[in-house]
């Protein structure tokens, strides 16, 4: 994308924004509603706002203009009962307080780099580190700590709510001025799909990701959820949670849910030096699949609740994650205070430290091409 034309863009983008800003709203069709209120401000008095959107089987998700963050997301279980399957906050003082990424739109880059550190044509870029020496999920402020510009988008199958934001070369130490688009949907089949787009005006790397906590049975831990994971390998880490480089086969080992496990299964198998490394699962799954065609990456199912999450995705790649760190100081919504377990994350992307894997899919953009990525979490119960 040439320079002119992408700031054309960018500007384009903040003149239609403006019409909806600070204006409280109702859109209501067929399929579902959409509706829109003030959820707070920053310490520098800018506003955020908080989109509900609702199909018509009542499946509802809440989503904010700071860091595209889902607040709520309530679908049915196998009598009809609506019940909250992420987890997080009641205001937004308590995000700005501290989040484990609850709910959060995640980029420039998911998941870790190495050092904070990687090459383009012969380029060194230095990150922000925030996670011991090594960058993760975007740096010090990522994409899940910056205020969106949102509007509605009409759609034939649901309610849509599309976000934009225009990370500038140099934000956190990464290369380009880099236009983001993400569109949340309820669609009718009950799913929140989240599609993704990023044009570049400099070559740079992304992996966009989402990285809301769920428990389907909407309390407690999720150590008897069942899991199905459609990878035959995933990506070993060293103790600082750096892919190796190695592809391990998942046969064998705590790790292969190609058949359906119980999270809680072999988790405390901690004589695997994998397990012990990540204090639990927080891996990358290697997805079996060829290109970017929509697929499914895995399944999930709460016996007690009949509760059940399909995620799809165009990317090669899963990251699963078992709230490792949850640690009790953290006090969510309706006064649970979280505790290890108490959720756990599928957060579709490429695989951690690509730019410094060669071997690894390619996260790099040029100014001549857009990034797309989709995702969607599909609710049932059976």
């Amino acid at each position: 994308m040439k320079k002119s034309n992408f700031l054309l863009t960018v500007a384009l983008i903040s003149v239609s924004a403006a019409c909806f800003t600070g204006c409280a709203f109702m859109s209501q069709n067929p399929k579902g509603t959409l509706t829109h209120s003030r959820f707070g401000q920053l310490p520098d008095g800018t506003p955020v706002e908080l989109y509900t959107l609702r199909n018509s089987h009542g499946m509802e998700a809440q989503i904010m203009t700071y860091g595209g963050i889902v607040t709520s997301l309530k679908v049915p279980d196998k009598r009809g009962k609506l019940d909250d399957v992420v987890l997080g906050y009641d205001t937004l003082d308590a995000y700005l307080k501290s989040t484990p990424y609850f709910g959060a739109l995640i980029g420039r880059y998911g998941n870790r780099i190495a050092k904070g550190q990687f090459s383009l044509d012969g380029v060194t870029y230095t990150l922000a580190t925030n996670n011991g020496v090594n960058a993760l999920h975007g740096g010090l402020k990522g994409f899940d700590k910056v205020v969106w510009t949102a509007r509605p988008l009409p759609t034939a199958n649901g309610p849509s709510l599309i976000m934009t934001y225009v990370s500038r070369n140099g934000e956190e130490g990464y290369p380009g001025n880099l236009l983001v688009t993400a569109v949340y949907s309820v669609t009718e089949d009950n799913a929140l799909k989240v599609e993704f787009t990023a044009t570049t005006d400099r070559k740079t790397v992304v992996n966009l990701t989402h990285h809301s906590y769920f428990n389907l049975r909407g309390s407690g831990d999720v150590l008897g959820h069942i899991v199905t994971i459609n990878a035959d390998k995933f990506t070993p880490v060293d103790s600082g949670l750096i892919p190796t480089g190695e592809l391990r086969p998942v046969a064998g080992t705590p790790f292969d849910f190609t058949t359906p496990s119980a999270i809680g299964a072999r988790i405390g198998q901690t004589q695997d030096e994998q397990i012990v490394l990540g204090q639990g699962y927080d891996h990358n799954w290697v997805l079996n699949k060829r290109g970017s065609e929509l697929s499914l990456a895995a399944k999930v199912h709460e016996p007690m609740t009949g509760r059940t999450m399909e995620v799809w995705t165009t990317e090669p790649a899963t990251q699963f994650y078992t709230g490792n760190f949850l640690d009790g100081t953290l006090v969510g919504k309706g006064g649970w205070t979280y505790q290890k377990r108490n959720g756990f994350c599928f957060e579709p992307q490429h695989y951690p430290d690509s730019p410094n894997h060669p071997a690894f899919p390619s996260t790099e953009l040029k100014p001549d091409e857009t990034y797309r990525n989709t995702i969607i979490y599909k609710f049932g119960a059976e």
